[in-house]
Order: C-alpha cells, then sequence, then structure tokens
C-alpha cells in the first residue's frame, strides 16, 4: 500500500504536468492541428470525371508534390517572393536601425521627458496594421492628402507614392511607423540591463558617450539586436496588410503583390486550397530555414567571440 509521504509527492511532482494541459490541449487545437491540416491538404489535389457533373464526378485525390512544383514554377509567386525580398531589404536595417538609435537616446543621461518619448515612439506599434495602413494610404492620397495640399501651395513638386519605386517606400514607410518602437523597447530594455559599474568604467577611463555607445552598449546588447532581427525578418516574409490594404487605392498593387497575398486569391478567390496549402508551407519552412540560418549564424559568432 502507497503511503501518504509517496502519494504526496507524487502529486507535488505531477502539478506542474496538470497546468500545462490546457494550454497544451489549446497548442494542439489551434496550431499544431491547422498547421498538420494545411500539410496534409497540400499533397492533395481534386480530380474531375468526365464533365466535373453528377455526383462523385469530383473527388479528392493524392498529389504527391505536384502543387509544389506548380507553386516554385508560378511566375506569380515567385516575382511576389522577390518584392517582399525589395521590401525587406528596406523595412528591416531601416526599422532597426532607428529602433537602435532611439534606444540609444533614451538610455542617454541628458534625455529630458524620457517617459513622454518612450510612449510616442511605442504608441504606433499599439494601432493595427489595418488601421495604420488605411490612416497611411489617406495621406499618400493626392486628392485628400493635406502633405500634397501644402506642397501645392508651395509649389513644390508632389510625387505619386502609389505608382512606381515609391510604393515600395510608401509600404516600407508604413511597416519602419509600425514596428520600430516594438524594436525600440526591447532593445531599451537591455540597455537598462547593463550594470552601472560599467559605465562608471568606462567615465574613469576616459571615454565619450559617443564611444560608450559604439564600445560598450551597442556590444552588450547584441542578443537584443539578434531576436528584434530574428522578428523582423519573420514579420517581412508574412506582409499581407499593408498591400493589401492599399490595393484598392492604386493599380500598382496586385492581388498578388505577395506571396500571402497569392495564397489568398488561390484559396478564397479560385477556391485552389491545395495549391494555396502548398503555398503557405513554402513560406512556412522559408521563414523556418532563414530563421534557423541567422540563429546558427549568430550563435556561431558568439562563440568565436567568447573564445
Amino acid at each position: 500500500m502507497t503511503s501518504p509521504t509517496v502519494r504526496r509527492s507524487y502529486g507535488v511532482k505531477g502539478a506542474p504536468y496538470a497546468f500545462l494541459i490546457p494550454a497544451t490541449i489549446l497548442f494542439a487545437l489551434f496550431f499544431a492541428l491547422p498547421i498538420g491540416y494545411a500539410v496534409w491538404l497540400s499533397f492533395r489535389k481534386v480530380h474531375v470525371s468526365g464533365l466535373g457533373l453528377g455526383a462523385g464526378a469530383r473527388s479528392e485525390v493524392w498529389a504527391g508534390l505536384e502543387n509544389y512544383r506548380d507553386a516554385l514554377t508560378d511566375n506569380e509567386f515567385y516575382n511576389g517572393a522577390l518584392r517582399v525580398l525589395g521590401y525587406g531589404c528596406i523595412v528591416v536595417p531601416v526599422m532597426l536601425g532607428l529602433a537602435l538609435l532611439f534606444a540609444l537616446m533614451l538610455d542617454s543621461e541628458r534625455v529630458r521627458l524620457a517617459p513622454f518619448t518612450r510612449l510616442a515612439v511605442f504608441l504606433p506599434y499599439a494601432i493595427p496594421g489595418v488601421v495604420a495602413a488605411l490612416l497611411w494610404g489617406f495621406l499618400y492620397l493626392p486628392d485628400v492628402s493635406p502633405f500634397y495640399y501644402v506642397l501645392a501651395r508651395l509649389h513644390l513638386p508632389q510625387p505619386d507614392l502609389l505608382d512606381g519605386g515609391p510604393l515600395y517606400l510608401a509600404l516600407s514607410n508604413i511597416a519602419v511607423w509600425g514596428g520600430t518602437g516594438f524594436n525600440m523597447i526591447v532593445i531599451y530594455t537591455s540597455l537598462r540591463a547593463i550594470p552601472v559599474e560599467v559605465y562608471e568604467a568606462a567615465k574613469l577611463d576616459g571615454a565619450t558617450p559617443l564611444q560608450t555607445a559604439l564600445r560598450i552598449k551597442i556590444p552588450m546588447v547584441a542578443p537584443s539586436l539578434v531576436l528584434t532581427f530574428f522578428f523582423s525578418i519573420i514579420a517581412t516574409l508574412q506582409v499581407f496588410n499593408e498591400p493589401m490594404t492599399l490595393k484598392p487605392l492604386t493599380n500598382s498593387v496586385s492581388t498578388t503583390w505577395s506571396p500571402l497575398m497569392k495564397v489568398n486569391v488561390d484559396a478564397f478567390g479560385k477556391g485552389d486550397v491545395y495549391s494555396a496549402a502548398a503555398e503557405a508551407t513554402l513560406i512556412a519552412l522559408a521563414t523556418l530555414a532563414l530563421s534557423f540560418g541567422f540563429l546558427r549564424a549568430a550563435n556561431r559568432r558568439n562563440k568565436e567571440a567568447a573564445q
């Protein structure tokens, strides 16, 4: 017969697992299961018999890698990936550069109104992406934008930000405006965690504020920079809200401007959920590969620096 002490020991050891059960169930139902179902659909297709009329004329069959082959050879999907690559080359360095700059400025001893400034920089991140895109879309339209009105009154050039090359800048501006605050908070928190003794030692050695920032602060917040870069890569590959919201305002944004927009068109426009599932899986694999490769390179560099 098991003693009360042994039963109590088993109960204490099993308590953490009991608390994990609700989260595990929710994760399985709303994350793991949908992903698995999408992967399953990506290997299927619809087979049409005859004219496709009548019961049993359309059936779901195994397609193997056919959907993946079609996605990789689809020019619209490929061009969308190239557009997102150009978009990311603008967004990621600008956003992280501004976030680091704001964090260093807020961490300075001479900064004034630091709480208000932190809130002002972070506040755009709290605005939903669709609302932010609508707001900036209003400012980009020449007929209703107050900026274009001022430029017209001053007889200055009025560039069309929703056409051609400036479109990338317009879309990137929305992402930078909304994401800089979050990355700034992450970096700023790391800066505040640096021991004060480090700064005091730098002052005793005669280091200027600029030298302290370049040689002490930035190297010590490198893990935070890696984390923010990791999040930025994921967000860039999954860009959807900005071009989808601006699409009704200009003909320069096609329905397949980004890979996720292509998935949306195939799934809900054409009704081909099988091709859409394959494309979504490819986007997920690309995100995983880039993220894993970047983290591995960053860890290798940290180990080399530690040695």
